[in-house]
């Protein structure tokens, strides 16, 4: 069976072989569509981001572009996706907001929906690290183009830190790059106090997905009086994008937070899906293993979660199943 998800987002299969396909990151052969990812953030002043939040969805919705945007005080953040027309104008309204005029944003490709609703959020902060005084706006680190990234970090006076999530940088990093092995950012301030004096007399080289996270770390980094602090500009995204693979020092695929899951080299595609029941990203022959149950668990998880757990799990996937029968669209648990 298939559904039309509005005029531009069509070819998605709601139930029988090609959803389950879809829903297990295998449905790029059903799929002649190519939606268009931007992925975008800007930090700026928003008196009342509340005001903005109707608008911003209206527009979004009348385009079909799917995806989650975050509005704060600070800027905004997000991902989205859609036809050229669509992005396109999304982008000419948050081009507009306060402040946004010259905002950037980094756009790739994908063969499957990257998301199946859209969503406007008001937060605290639209990349939480739960540093009240830290303050992008006012100072960050020199940005160092991708060009200029492998000469900087294989510098011997030069430190380089990943500030993503463990499970991010298990699947990719730089080569020599240290991992904090934080599971949020919100630890990365804890983890600089317990570790600072590894970087005595250092350079610090700094990166992230697309470039937000290191807006705030290396922010926090110059407030705790370390002088030389490099990030890179566009993040792994635009590393990847522009940086021809035989000459790159990336090792591994890079974590999307969309359907993709991960993208590699020219952004293309990468192999991973997800374990929708702790969001971890997974190979394709992880699920052959004895753990993996879809929704349910994966290795990663199995032995995190209770039976109670477990069999709400189920439910859930129960649930999922008994709507697709009803022919509406899922891929695998709400995507967040």
């Amino acid at each position: 069976m298939i559904t039309l998800i509005g005029a531009r987002w069509g070819r998605l299969w709601t139930s029988g072989p090609q959803a389950d396909a879809l829903a297990l990151g295998r449905g790029r052969q059903y799929c002649k569509a190519m939606f268009i990812v931007a992925a975008l953030y800007h930090f700026t002043p928003f008196d009342d981001p509340a005001a903005l939040k109707g608008p911003l969805a209206a527009v979004c919705a009348k385009n079909d572009v799917m995806g989650t945007l975050l509005l704060a005080r600070e800027g905004i953040n997000g991902t989205i996706a859609g036809d050229r027309a669509g992005i396109d104008a999304a982008l000419a309204h948050i081009r507009a907001l306060p402040g946004c005029a010259n905002f950037e944003w980094k756009e790739s490709k994908a063969s499957v929906p990257p998301f199946n609703r859209m969503k406007v959020r008001i937060k605290r902060e639209i990349v939480t690290m739960g540093q009240p005084d830290v303050d992008p706006t006012a100072a960050v680190g020199r940005y160092v183009d991708p060009s200029d990234w492998n000469d900087l970090i294989t510098a011997p006076d030069v430190a380089v830190i990943d500030t993503r999530n463990d499970y991010e940088v298990a699947i990719g990093t730089f080569d020599g790059a240290i991992d904090p092995q934080t599971k949020s950012f919100g630890e990365f301030p804890a983890w600089w106090e317990a570790n600072k004096d590894r970087f005595h007399n250092k350079r610090v080289a700094m990166f992230c997905t697309g470039g937000i996270r290191c807006e705030k770390s290396t922010n926090y980094l110059i407030s705790q009086g370390v002088e030389d602090v490099y990030h890179l500009k566009g993040g792994i995204l635009k590393y990847l994008e522009d940086v021809p693979q035989d000459e790159s020092t990336w090792d591994g695929e890079c974590f999307v937070f969309d359907a993709r899951v991960s993208v590699g080299h020219g952004l293309e595609e990468g192999p991973h899906v997800l374990c929708y029941a702790c969001r971890r990203p997974l190979l394709p022959q992880d699920r052959d293993r004895a753990e993996y149950e879809h929704g349910v668990s994966c290795h990663q998880c199995a032995a995190e979660t209770s039976a109670r757990d477990k069999d709400r799990f189920r439910e859930r996937q129960k649930q999922i199943g008994l709507s697709k029968e009803r022919g509406e669209h899922h891929i695998g648990p709400a995507q967040t």
